[in-house]
């Protein structure tokens, strides 16, 4: 069965690009995300807030293998920074796993990321003018991580339906 799976930066349209290749290669659509706030009850805000960063980074990890290591095949949508801990990034060169960056410029994440201030906890606490800076120094610490997915889909000015081709004919 086929394994898919797509990192990238928040707002990098993982999820919806996710959400179409699966229907498109006729596979479950599986947001990591939503499986850690379903087998726990909580949001990953609280649980955040709750066990802290450390303990949130074990729990991601072992969800993670739960799911990679099953049976079936799956589109896997990973959170945003689930590539940066926990060596979780090896799974991305897993030979049965096809791993796919969608690679988005600091203009375009920021665009993206300013119409979902409210919604995503770590950008709360920045005003306007203090976007760019914290998805470019983001982008620089994880890029490594990012980078160590198979295939890299440039993103920038691309529809989801474009992007979603691109990665159909690589799977």
């Amino acid at each position: 069965m086929k394994k898919v799976i797509l990192c990238g930066y928040m707002a990098s349209g993982k999820t919806t690009t996710a959400r179409l290749l699966a229907k498109k290669l006729n596979l479950p659509y599986v947001d990591l995300d939503e499986v850690i706030e379903s087998r726990t009850g909580k949001t990953i805000s609280q649980l955040f807030k709750e066990v802290g960063e450390i303990k949130f980074r074990k729990l991601e990890h072992d969800v993670l293998y739960d799911i990679v290591n099953g049976s079936g095949g799956f589109v896997l949508s990973m959170g945003g920074g689930t590539p940066v801990y926990a060596n979780n990034h090896e799974v991305l060169q897993r030979e049965d796993v096809a791993s796919f960056y969608l690679k988005a410029g600091i203009a375009t994440l920021v665009e993206r990321l300013k119409l979902q201030k409210g919604k995503r906890p770590l950008l709360d606490a920045l005003k306007d003018d203090e976007f760019e800076s914290f998805v470019g120094q983001h982008l620089f610490e994880r890029s490594y991580y990012y980078h160590q997915a198979k295939h890299v889909i440039d993103v920038n000015n691309k529809s989801p339906e474009e992007i979603t081709a691109a990665i159909a004919l690589l799977v």
